[in-house]
């Protein structure tokens, strides 16, 4: 696993943004395992989060996108610190853009923030993580309305490597859909390989009382 990887692994749990415990999903289903990117609140935690996902993407897509397309309202600053990282350590201009949650009639109207999306357009979405692929059914139509652009791929932070609404995670579910290539910094599989019987800061945070409710979780929701 690449080191950065690792060391976001680590950040997440720092930041309190991956808990272990019980938490019942919007699903309904119960997890011993909850993520909330809400958590990221400091300048400090979004510089990096904005590096961490840069590098993840560059891995993934290469420098050959335009624009970086964070859904309203997560996305939002997920999107702006990502391109700001992404300039920074790769030397490359990539512009911000997001949606309203209700087109805008006056000044700078439009249901777009940032820059516009314009044909010939290569596009990278992001988001903080994807349990049912609902989201990109609103986000995908807006992107593709704004003309002749190619939707390269979506870069979430977490593959929470559960079905979506049938057999196949919701990235995957998102993939067959849209013919778009679906991506995460860290797979839960990541998460357990660094964290199970091994110490972060004098401690341990998936034991094997843990490990097991992950794996009898996997065994009920997890994706084929």
């Amino acid at each position: 696993m690449e080191s950065y990887k690792q060391e976001f692994i680590k950040f997440m749990i720092d930041s309190d943004v991956l808990k272990f415990g019980d938490f019942t999903l919007k699903s309904g289903r119960k997890s011993p395992f909850f993520m909330n990117a809400g958590a990221y609140v400091t300048g400090s935690q979004l510089m990096k989060l904005g590096e961490y996902y840069a590098k993840a993407i560059h891995d993934a897509y290469g420098d050959d996108f335009d624009v970086l397309f964070g859904p309203a309202y997560k996305g939002i600053p997920l999107s702006v610190a990502t391109t700001i990282a992404y300039s920074r350590l790769f030397n490359k201009e990539i512009r911000y853009c997001s949606n309203r949650k209700e087109e805008k009639d006056h000044g700078d109207a439009g249901i777009l923030l940032g820059s516009k999306i314009k044909d010939g357009d290569r596009v990278v979405i992001i988001e903080d993580v994807t349990t049912s692929g609902k989201s990109m059914e609103e986000t995908v139509p807006i992107v593709r309305a704004q003309g002749d652009v190619r939707i390269l791929g979506l870069m979430v932070s977490l593959n929470r490597m559960e079905k979506g609404k049938g057999d196949k995670s919701a990235l995957e579910e998102i993939k067959d859909l849209y013919g778009f290539e679906t991506n995460a910094i860290v797979s839960m599989a990541d998460v357990v390989e660094r964290l199970y019987n091994k110490e972060v800061e004098g401690r341990v945070i998936i034991d094997d009382e843990l490990k097991g409710r992950i794996d009898a979780y996997y065994e009920e929701y997890g994706a084929k």
